[in-house]
């Protein structure tokens, strides 16, 4: 394996969020937004809402603070996204309410990790990847390939140092069946239905075809793309799941653990680095 790498520094010098009480994690997605309450290393309580309701969720936000805060004022509010504007509708829509202080990673705070990306990589790789990154390290430390199955699906490898070295980003699993419909004439417009993998059989009719196939491909290309992290890593890597659609890959031994809310984490995760290497006592 290359072991040449960035080796981006966590120091900062800016200001950082108050890590000695609980705090919001927010991870804006293209389609629906992760918003939990964090405190130590637990997700006290999560909620899924649409992106493109920012007012939604800075109610949520309120209601989480309401329900898991430590019943101060003020709650720190910590966002990352992979929209600049989604995430300023949803930062105003906070405001507006006057729920709590809002750090944006990117803007306010960086994501403390190293990595093997180019320059171009560097700009354009998305905050949920690095964060998810940041989360799997965290737990496992060891070399890792994180998996999220969201709007698009990316595959992820994370050396044992905790190196991030990029990834490969498919169609997403309501993307595949979308495109098969709209690009075609007469196929259906279908969403994902769980296979039975007891049978084995080729699927004998058009609907079960697509699903069949779609299954394909995330499971296929999935494990055709570990075993070639696994060779560049020479070991292979515990894989860890997350995302919205991380239930289609139940069942396969492949799999070593599913997190549910592993962006939530790593955003935790990185507010400790920020805060160890500005020497603050975190908790």
């Amino acid at each position: 394996m290359s072991s040449e790498s960035d080796n981006v520094s966590v120091e900062f010098s800016g200001d950082l969020p108050s890590l000695t009480r609980p705090m919001i994690a927010v991870a804006i997605g293209n389609t629906r937004t992760r918003v939990g309450i964090m405190a130590g290393t637990e997700c006290l309580k999560a909620q899924s809402l649409r992106s493109s309701e920012p007012q939604a969720i800075a109610e949520e936000i309120q209601q989480l603070w309401k329900d898991y805060g430590d019943g101060g004022d003020d709650p720190v509010i910590v966002l990352s996204t992979v929209s600049n504007s989604t995430a300023d509708s949803v930062e105003q829509a906070i405001e507006s309410a006057e729920i709590g202080s809002v750090y944006r990673f990117g803007r306010d705070i960086p994501i403390p990790v190293r990595h093997t990306l180019t320059k171009s990589g560097e700009k354009t790789v998305g905050q949920d990847r690095l964060l998810c990154a940041i989360g799997a390290y965290r737990v496992v430390k060891q070399a890792c390939i994180v998996v999220d199955l969201g709007t698009a699906i990316t595959v992820d490898f994370v050396d044992g140092e905790g190196v991030f070295h990029g990834g490969a980003i498919l169609p997403g699993i309501g993307m595949m069946f979308e495109a098969l419909h709209e690009k075609t004439a007469h196929l259906p417009q279908l969403k994902y239905e769980k296979q039975d993998p007891s049978d084995l059989s080729p699927a004998k009719q058009t609907d079960l075809a697509m699903q069949l196939g779609v299954n394909a491909c995330v499971h296929g290309s999935i494990r055709w793309l570990a075993e070639r992290y696994a060779e560049f890593y020479e070991g292979y890597p515990q894989i860890i799941v997350t995302g919205g659609d991380m239930g289609v890959l139940e069942g396969d031994e492949l799999i070593e653990a599913f997190v549910p809310d592993l962006q939530l984490h790593g955003i935790r995760a990185a507010c400790l680095m920020l805060a160890d290497a500005d020497g603050d006592d975190a908790p």
